[in-house]
């Protein structure tokens, strides 16, 4: 389904035609640690996502993959650590008390978040639902953001259903909206929390090409999947959760050809299987 290498190739292109590879941090996470009910889900994790990236997150249910996610647009506050996107503190300010409800949304703004289950509200069709939060959080007048909003569906192939409700569409089509209602808002960092998880197999495909699209204009992403061909085309860099803990982080080739630790490789063994 996805050529092998991709992102190697796409970065090629952006060098040979003059756009250079960022070596900034667009997200930074320091010993970030994170408990429910006396369980700890994620264990001093610390992971850099250079602007432009793309980062795949994998790893066996239970593992803190999503709860690493929500933490980073501080869905779930984190007990310990610290968390930084586009070089600013999410959640606290650098005296270490909580920020105000008005900066940190507009910290959390620079993040997209796309879930597993879609969140469209069912009662807007498709264009209101990728308009509503620019108008009421972005402040952007209804023509401009229905404007932008008819360039992302067209984006992500939902042009000729902006006018249809949620209810009446496939969960490819949902996500794919759901997609254009997370890019409308012009976030610097795009996060996906398996987007695929809930779709029949297929319809897989046509969410993780439009995603693949969004790696090759240069977004930066940092995707949870199960979908290894995906993770191998499209990843700059493949992050792997072992019980809260990063027990490996490298390039893809290497990650999937030749990982490191003994937990990797009975995991690629079974996926393979």
């Amino acid at each position: 389904m996805f050529e092998k290498n991709t992102s190697e190739r796409v970065r090629s292109e952006q060098t040979a035609t003059g756009a250079a590879r960022s070596e900034r941090a667009a997200v930074s996470i320091r010993h970030l640690s994170k408990s429910f009910d006396g369980v700890e889900v994620l264990r001093d994790v610390d992971l850099e996502v250079r602007e432009g990236d793309v980062v795949t997150i994998l790893g066996s249910s239970g593992s803190g993959k999503s709860t690493l996610l929500r933490c980073i647009n501080w869905l779930e506050q984190p007990d310990r650590g610290s968390i930084h996107i586009g070089g600013q503190r999410i959640g606290v300010n650098d005296a270490g008390r909580p920020m105000p409800v008005r900066e940190l949304a507009r910290v959390r703004a620079r993040t997209g978040m796309v879930f597993q289950s879609f969140n469209l509200w069912p009662h807007l069709n498709v264009l209101h639902n990728v308009t509503e939060a620019p108008i009421h959080v972005l402040g952007k007048s209804k023509a401009e953001a229905e404007a932008h909003a008819r360039e992302l569906l067209e984006k992500v192939g939902m042009s000729a259903k902006a006018d249809a409700y949620p209810g009446t569409l496939s969960g490819g089509q949902k996500q794919r909206v759901a997609i254009a209602r997370a890019l409308a808002m012009q976030p610097e960092v795009m996060l996906f929390d398996e987007p695929t998880s809930a779709l029949d197999p297929e319809l897989v495909g046509e969410v993780l090409a439009v995603i693949k699209d969004l790696s090759a204009e240069g977004y930066t992403m940092i995707v949870v999947t199960h979908e290894m061909a995906f993770s191998r085309a499209v990843s700059d860099k493949v992050v792997f959760l072992d019980k809260g803990l990063i027990i490996e982080q490298a390039d893809p080739e290497t990650f999937f050809t030749n990982p490191s630790t003994e937990r990797v490789r009975k995991f690629l063994e079974r996926e393979e299987s």
